[in-house]
């Protein structure tokens, strides 16, 4: 299967590439609408998947510290590369920072120019929504209406949108450790369309969910889950994990559950899966999605998306952007590439420029 936008650069302007900041992406989220963007990315996302052995991959390469991660996500497919610069720093709240913020770069195979710089950490909270979303639609019990939510930082209310414009939820339950995080959420999902109750334990927020997703920051082995909340037929939205050493979940929920994973050799590293033998099965998302395995097959499963973020949906994010900035969407051209009359003198051209 082909990609939906072809993506070349432009003869005439290889020197200037297209860079989209923090300011042209909420320009593009608002001009076009949050509820478009978010389908029109889980669109992108699904396409990518569904020719997942059209791509070059691997492993995202981590370098991590006692404060936190830095790392790069790469990936290819025959006519562009892609990849993202990430940090996870749990720490960074305190001391006014994100937790995450991240960019990314995407190039054109055929002559390794890059042809787009945009922000991440903005788009990567909208590509992780409409990833969960995505695939909740493979997986979550059919009319299902109400979701938890565990962890009310910064992702929260963009899964809550998500799973609103491509599943049709209409209460989102909030629950976090700092109430002050729970207010913050409720606040801005005012005239959301959504009904948002705020709870006050992890017990009282799964009640009548038929979603439960957990995004908590902090890098350990945590048990915000345990297996006497999670009733028969419930879908489990697991993004929380996403490094050696942190998972959200008890044990006893995974083995109770049919696991659905984006790439096994990451998550067997770092998603809730590293609590299990390499033996246990699990299920490659790509596969249901092209119809070569089974999603959700019975009412009453539990169905488990272990998700930790895979370079491919990265590489589905920047190529919406281009595509955007190629019909209009703001952005500006920055000078990054050295451009001489001729190309073998790099040299003279540094050296006709003296004043």
């Amino acid at each position: 299967m082909k990609p939906e936008n072809k993506i070349a650069p432009s003869p005439s302007n290889l020197a200037m590439v297209p860079f989209v900041s923090v300011a042209h992406m909420m320009d593009l989220v608002n001009q076009r609408g949050l509820e478009t963007v978010l389908r029109e990315l889980a669109d992108m996302i699904e396409s990518d998947f569904k020719r997942w052995p059209e791509f070059d991959k691997t492993a995202r390469v981590a370098a991590h510290s006692p404060d936190g991660v830095i790392e790069l996500m790469p990936t290819a497919d025959a006519e562009n590369y892609g990849f993202k610069y990430v940090n996870g720093h749990p720490k960074n709240t305190k001391q006014g920072y994100q937790t995450v913020t991240a960019f990314g770069v995407l190039s054109s195979v055929a002559n390794g120019y890059p042809i787009l710089l945009s922000e991440m950490t903005v788009l990567t909270a909208l590509r992780t929504a409409a990833t969960s979303a995505l695939v909740a639609k493979y997986l979550a019990p059919k009319g299902a209406k109400t979701m938890a939510m565990f962890g009310n930082g910064a992702q929260c209310e963009f899964q809550a949108m998500a799973f609103k414009t491509l599943l049709g939820i209409d209460t989102v339950r909030l629950y976090d450790i700092d109430p002050a995080a729970t207010e913050k959420a409720a606040k801005n999902l005012q005239n959301s369309g959504l009904k948002v109750v705020k709870c006050t334990s992890g017990q009282e927020v799964v009640e009548g969910a038929e979603i439960i997703t957990t995004c908590t920051a902090d890098k350990q082995n945590a048990t915000i889950l345990t297996d006497n909340m999670v009733g028969a037929g419930v879908h489990i939205n697991a993004i929380g994990g996403d490094c050696p050493g942190k998972t959200e979940l008890h044990r006893d929920v995974l083995l109770r559950s049919e696991i659905f994973v984006e790439y096994p050799p990451q998550t067997w590293v770092e998603g809730e899966i590293q609590q299990l033998e390499k033996t246990h099965p699990i299920t490659e998302l790509w596969q249901v999605m092209r119809g070569e395995a089974v999603g959700r097959s019975d009412p009453r499963q539990i169905t488990l998306f272990d998700s930790v973020g895979f370079a491919i949906e990265d590489f589905s994010a920047l190529r919406y952007v281009h595509s955007c900035v190629t019909k209009g969407a703001a952005h500006e051209l920055l000078d990054m590439l050295a451009d001489p009359d001729d190309p073998r003198d790099l040299f003279g051209m540094v050296k006709r420029a003296q004043p």
